[in-house]
């Protein structure tokens, strides 16, 4: 059974892990009978929220404790994933990972991706195992690579924060993908584009399985199929 990792960064769009990204991306890991396990970084949290009002509230709160809301509490640590215990890699979207998992919300193409997080990312990497990236966290991927390799995303529509990252860029529509064979990453834009819950339903469900494709494709490789 292949097996993946999740990496989300809190709970609210504004300032965590989108959630109706999240959920269909464990929905759809879930519907391919895949073993999979949520992890998030053991930290505070870079600023709080009103998801109401879409306010910054005075308030201090823990990334793994919010990111426990989604995962009905079976989640990790990210300091606790193992690589080698994983075939594939998602990181959801939310604006948590432009401020909790990397800080590109504020360094823009100057950015860096938390420590943790950049050497898994480039562990994976090197490993040749799938990454995917939803909504904005493709260029949370593109950060932690930009010194190994030129790597090909999208972020939806055109993104001059993409060239400026150093990556190759692909408009894209919220059902759609964007594949990178060579780099084994695969990304769609969700909510980085208006569109309606089953277009970006549809783009995750595509997501999830081209990385099971492309897992199965290395399977096979491997043992000199092809």
């Amino acid at each position: 059974m292949i097996r993946v990792a999740v990496v989300i960064s809190g709970c609210g769009h504004l300032d965590g892990a989108e959630i109706s990204e999240t959920v269909f991306t464990l929905l759809e890991l879930d519907r391919n009978n895949v073993e999979t396990r949520i992890f998030a970084p053991n930290q505070k949290q870079h600023y709080v929220i009103n998801h109401l009002t879409k306010k910054e509230v005075v308030e201090e709160r823990n990334v793994l404790v919010e990111s426990a809301r989604i995962a009905r509490g079976a989640i990790q640590s990210l300091n606790e994933l193992q690589v080698k215990d994983f075939d594939a890699l998602i990181l959801p979207g939310g604006f948590g990972a432009a401020t909790n998992l990397s800080d590109l919300a504020f360094k823009n193409e100057n950015a860096t991706v938390i420590e943790d997080l950049r050497k898994i990312i480039i562990e994976f990497y090197k490993l040749s195992k799938p990454i995917g990236g939803i909504c904005i966290s493709p260029a949370v991927l593109v950060l932690a690579l930009k010194d190994f390799v030129q790597v090909k995303i999208t972020l939806g529509d055109k993104n001059e924060l993409v060239a400026k990252l150093g990556a190759l860029e692909e408009v894209c529509a919220a059902d759609g993908i964007v594949i990178d064979w060579e780099n084994k990453l695969v990304t769609t834009p969700a909510f980085m584009i208006d569109a309606p819950l089953t277009q970006i339903h549809t783009g995750i469900s595509k997501l999830v399985n081209k990385i099971i494709e492309m897992h199965n494709h290395t399977l096979v490789r491997d043992k000199g199929i092809v």
